[in-house]
């Protein structure tokens, strides 16, 4: 089957460039390209497109009011591409809450050049977000009173650790997970596939919205309780310890399962590291990355979770954790907090020492 492909951008360019890299693919072409949302609305009725690839500034129409316009009157897989800007960056986190399944930024060289450097990456995308389930935006639940009740019990140790990961439609379902969690949860680690530039925009975002404190991993930071630590564009994060402190460490090496961060090098560092003192948890997102991981740590002790396919934009990560028996337990997003924090309280209050 087909994909079908609408390209919205002001810049001619661009819808040029990134027409050009989606007919090179044999299992997917643009059916038509807009100037601006005006004209994109009405090429929505005609074409009945699978993707639609949105710029975030554009003329006419902010990008951002025509996303929530659509994702509120007519749902559908929303392929943000934007500028790696500060205020880029800013929209581009606004865009993905509004329901955008994923983005792709714009090369600061050449345009033309850099985009079909850039031609896995975005049919990549696009196949993923082809696949995505895209639902209408609701309420945010209001946290589930068995997770915030979960970590009141003075059993749990501070040895304890939740390591987190997650690729696309994973900047959502993190932000509420992390909502659902009490000041005093144990310190988390999350690696989310996403490029330099955007991390720090994601943190600052988290940080504004949850009882914890959430920011981009420095490295050679001690883990604390009530903070959560995500690792940035650039690097890859892990778990090291120094004497009886659990601390970040950030590491510029390769690409693993062709992502920089990668969830397989957290997961595989929290297994030696902290052993049966982490809960691992993986959430929505495509490939496989993390779930080799994720079966070391279970090898060293480890509980983990697994979000369900119901509630995933694309089962793609928490299928294969659970295909190779790397996951105890699956469960919608909304439960996972409340489970989490229970299991950790089930663990018992004395200092497990690995």
């Amino acid at each position: 089957m087909t994909i079908k492909v609408l390209i919205v951008d002001d810049s001619a360019l661009i819808r040029s460039v990134m027409s050009e890299i989606v007919n090179s693919q044999a299992d997917m072409e643009v059916v038509a390209t807009a100037p601006d949302p005006l004209v994109a609305r009405e090429l929505i009725k005609k074409h009945n497109p699978d993707v639609l690839t949105l710029d975030v500034e554009m003329p006419k129409m902010d990008g951002l009011d025509f996303l929530e316009k659509l994702m509120r009157l007519r749902p559908m897989p929303v392929l943000m591409v934007s500028s790696l800007t500060e205020r880029g960056s800013e929209i581009t986190m606004r865009a993905l809450e509004l329901g955008a399944v994923d983005f792709v930024t714009k090369p600061k060289i050449s345009i033309q050049t850099g985009m079909r450097e850039y031609t896995e990456l975005i049919t990549d995308k696009i196949r993923a977000a082809a696949r995505a389930r895209v639902k209408a935006r609701t309420v945010q639940q209001q946290a589930m009173p068995s997770a915030l009740q979960a970590l009141r019990s003075p059993l749990i140790s501070s040895e304890k650790l939740i390591i987190i990961g997650a690729s696309t439609g994973g900047t959502e379902a993190i932000r509420e997970f992390l909502m659902q969690m009490p000041s005093d949860c144990p310190g988390i680690l999350i690696a989310q596939h996403m490029p330099e530039g955007f991390t720090t925009s994601f943190a600052r975002r988290l940080d504004s919205l949850c009882k914890i404190s959430v920011s981009e991993a420095a490295g050679n930071e001690r883990i604390l309780p009530g903070h959560a630590y995500i690792a940035p564009g650039h690097s890859h994060l892990l778990l090291s310890r120094s004497g009886a402190n659990y601390m970040t460490k950030i590491e510029q090496t390769d690409p693993v399962n062709r992502h920089r961060p990668s969830v397989d090098v957290l997961f595989r560092s929290a297994a030696v590291a902290a052993g049966k003192n982490a809960v691992g948890v993986i959430l929505t997102g495509m490939g496989k990355d993390g779930a080799a991981g994720m079966l070391e740590m279970k090898n060293a002790g480890a509980h983990n979770f697994a979000q369900d396919e119901a509630s995933c934009v694309v089962f793609g990560m928490p299928r294969e954790a659970i295909a190779i028996g790397a996951v105890h337990d699956v469960a919608p997003l909304p439960a996972l907090p409340g489970l989490v924090l229970g299991q950790l309280a089930a663990q018992g209050g004395r200092a497990l020492r690995v």
